[in-house]
C-alpha cells in the first residue's frame, strides 16, 4: 500500500505529519479550476465582444492574466488554495510546511509550461510517478508540496486514559497550559515531549515519559471536569 504521509520536524521539535495529495485529487482540483476559468472567460468574451476590435485585444490581455495569475493570486491570498483546491480540501505549502510565498507560487506556476510538455502534462505526470511526494516539475523547482488540508483536533476527555488530580491547586492559565501541552503531544517528538514535561518534574515527582503520562492524566482530568 502506498504511504502518502510526509513527516517533518520543526526547530521547536514539533513533528508534523502531513498527507501528500496524489495526482488523482490534484487532477480533479485542476479540472475544477479549469472550468471556473472557462466560465469567467466566456462571460468576459461576451462583454468584450461588444467593443469590436478593441474588445479582442482586451480579451487577449484578460485571458493571459487569468491563466497565469489566477493560481498565483489564490495560492498567496487564500492560504495555498485555489477554488479547485479548496473544493478538494488540499493546499500548497513550502517543503517545511510554512505558507506558500509569492516567489514560490510564481515559480511553481511558471513551470507549468514545462509540466505540460510535450502534450497534456505528460512531463508532469511522469514526474508525479517517479517522486514519492507526488511533486511535478514546478514543485521541485519552487520547493513546494501539495498536501491535504488537515486541521488539528482539540484535546478531549479520553476514557481510555486515567485521570489524576494535580498535586497543587491550578490557576486557570496553568490548566490551559496543561491542556495545550496535551493537544500538542501527538505532534511533538517523544524526546521533545519528555523535555517539556520534565520541566515540572519537581512538582510531579516524575521524569521523562512518566512525566508526560502524568501531565496527560492531569489534562484528562481537567477536560473531563469541564
Amino acid at each position: 500500500m502506498l504511504d502518502t504521509r510526509h513527516s517533518i520536524e520543526t526547530p521547536e521539535g514539533i513533528a508534523l505529519q502531513l498527507t501528500v495529495a496524489g495526482p488523482g485529487v490534484r487532477g480533479l482540483a485542476y479540472a475544477a479550476d479549469f472550468m471556473i476559468r472557462g466560465v469567467v472567460l466566456t462571460i468576459f468574451s461576451v462583454l468584450f465582444g461588444l467593443l469590436g476590435v478593441t474588445g479582442i485585444g482586451l480579451l487577449t490581455i484578460f485571458a493571459f492574466v487569468l491563466e497565469w495569475f489566477y493560481p498565483i493570486f489564490f495560492e498567496v491570498f487564500w492560504h495555498g488554495q485555489t477554488p479547485g483546491k479548496r473544493f478538494m480540501d488540499i493546499k500548497v505549502v513550502n517543503d517545511n510546511a510554512t505558507p506558500v510565498t509569492w516567489s514560490s507560487s510564481v515559480v511553481r506556476n511558471l513551470f507549468r509550461v514545462v509540466d505540460f510538455l510535450p502534450l497534456f502534462y505528460i512531463t508532469g505526470l511522469v514526474c508525479f510517478c517517479v517522486n514519492s511526494q507526488f511533486k511535478r516539475v514546478g514543485d521541485l523547482a519552487a520547493g513546494t508540496l501539495v498536501i491535504y488540508n488537515t486541521k488539528r483536533k482539540a484535546f478531549k476527555f479520553d476514557s481510555g486514559v486515567g485521570t489524576r488530580v494535580a498535586p497543587m491547586p491550578l490557576e486557570l492559565q496553568e490548566q490551559q497550559a496543561i491542556v495545550s501541552f496535551c493537544e500538542r503531544v501527538p505532534q511533538l517528538s517523544p524526546q521533545r515531549s519528555c523535555e517539556l514535561a520534565s520541566i515540572l518534574a519537581p512538582v510531579l515527582g516524575e521524569h521523562d515519559q512518566q512525566a508526560v503520562d502524568a501531565l496527560m492524566e492531569i489534562g484528562n482530568g481537567i477536560r473531563g471536569a469541564e
